[in-house]
């Protein structure tokens, strides 16, 4: 493979239509924010319940918005974008979820996104520019945070395997995984090395998740066969007693009338969703948004159907909370299950990915109420989910912390590192002020503004090369 960083040339210059897209998407996102329709954030959408229901106002569920965004934002949406030239979700869908809500007014609403997303389209390139005619460019610096990104990436699957399957299956899929890394860089140069490794480990992980469950059915079954009766119905062993048998007609799941409520209320406003998921397919057709930090790069790079195979994946571990998420609460993900993402990413179209958008929103949202009650019946599945966005998780701090150090070496050599990586460890022993997922690209920035201030002192001479 080709070396991952980019060329210090990257831009944020859009086109009329992709302008319009970006503007256009982040009022109607702010809009849906607005009415508890659908947030970004998986953190603020359990809050939403309250705010539909009148139980909390609209200003403390904007604080607990902000609180929850900001972070994300400005430590890592802002320079990611720029050291990529890819625009991402947590600078253009954060911030709606805020301005959404915040908005008083149903009107006001979708004009305060889309001056979002105007400073998005036209001013990140004039900062982009701003920060490239400096003595010290931290924001080439930054794109050395690319192969670590895109090489770490690709172990989530091991690990993922390793916390719910035990050290000698992880073992077995990490070997399995390096040897199609060596493989694929031997005799396809020219392909993401990690993507071949990441669909095995996948692959891996959901078989054994699907045979765990097989198994502990078949068990549950028998035991089901030779327990007398009169001990009672194991917990989801089927009723082999009559209809009316042990069935207290007030034992109702509150639960499940929640999720059935909420099911309801998000189907009511399919029309809109299924516009929603035509801007989101859209902007990820035109090829300058990624859905994630690795994506970000590959996107950059043009390896648009190694991106696409990167967000599927990713999407497999946030099904399950999304769904869950948007049935207790009412409040559906902006980008659904990020379905979305790898299908506009491959789409040939513009048109294409509008229709072909609008109709998986549509199906997403029509199914949520049988994915909730097929993910109840498949506990390690679930189970496989939650260990997939702890593992991503995992490879991406330490990722983007590994990358964010080289990046500050390359700008400021051992000073750079020393700023950098003390601004972390600051971030850290007082609490983390800034998510830890944010806080070194953060770190990055501040150590770059840092060191063009020393220059001008005449107290830094900048790294050369």
């Amino acid at each position: 493979m080709s070396s991952t960083v980019l060329a210090a040339s990257t831009g944020l210059d859009f086109s009329l239509a992709q302008q319009l897209t970006v503007v256009a998407l982040c009022a109607l996102t702010a809009f849906l924010s607005h009415l508890a329709l659908a947030v970004f954030n998986d953190g603020v959408r359990p809050f939403m319940l309250d705010f539909i229901q009148g139980r909390t106002t609209r200003s403390a569920t904007t604080a607990v918005s902000f609180g929850l965004s900001a972070g994300f934002i400005f430590g890592l949406g802002a320079p990611m974008a720029l050291s990529s030239g890819v625009l991402n979700p947590w600078l253009v869908f954060l911030p709606t979820d805020v301005l959404g809500i915040l908005a008083p007014k149903k009107w006001l609403a979708p004009l305060f996104g889309g001056a979002w997303g105007a400073v998005v389209v036209f001013g990140l390139n004039g900062a982009n520019d701003l920060a490239h005619d400096l003595p010290v460019d931290f924001l080439t610096a930054l794109q050395q945070m690319a192969t670590p990104i895109l090489f770490l990436f690709t172990l989530f699957p091991v690990l993922a395997i390793t916390k719910q399957f035990g050290r000698l299956r992880g073992a077995l899929a990490g070997v399995v995984e390096l040897a199609l890394v060596v493989l694929t860089m031997k005799m396809w140069p020219d392909v993401f090395a990690g993507a071949p490794a990441m669909a095995v480990g996948v692959l891996l992980l959901i078989g054994y998740a699907v045979a765990r469950d097989v198994r502990q059915r078949r068990a549950e079954r028998v035991a089901a066969g030779v327990v007398p009766s009169a001990r009672g119905k194991a917990p989801g062993a089927p009723t082999t007693g009559g209809a009316s048998e042990d069935v207290d007609p007030e034992d109702v799941d509150p639960l499940a009338s929640l999720f059935g409520a909420s099911a309801a209320r998000l189907r009511r406003h399919l029309p809109l969703f299924m516009v929603l998921g035509a801007g989101v397919c859209l902007l990820a057709q035109l090829h300058v948004f990624g859905g994630g930090e690795a994506t970000s790069f590959l996107i950059a790079k043009g390896q648009y159907a190694e991106a696409a195979q990167v967000d599927f994946y990713r999407a497999l571990g946030f099904i399950p909370l999304i769904a869950t998420t948007a049935l207790a609460s009412g409040s559906y993900g902006i980008v659904g299950f990020t379905l979305v993402y790898p299908i506009g990413y491959l789409l040939p179209s513009p048109w294409l990915a509008v229709v072909c958008g609008a109709l998986v929103f549509a199906a997403e949202v029509l199914a949520l109420s049988w994915i909730g009650k097929l993910l109840g019946g498949l506990p390690s599945v679930r189970d496989s989910s939650e260990h997939l966005r702890g593992a991503i998780g995992d490879t991406l701090q330490l990722a983007i912390l590994f990358g964010s150090l080289m990046a500050a070496e390359a700008m400021g050599g051992g000073l750079g590192i020393l700023i950098a990586g003390g601004l972390y460890l600051f971030n850290e022993a007082v609490g983390r002020v800034v998510v830890r997922m944010a806080a070194a690209p953060a770190a990055v920035v501040v150590t770059g503004i840092a060191l063009n201030l020393l220059h001008w002192l005449h107290l830094f001479t900048p790294v050369k090369g």
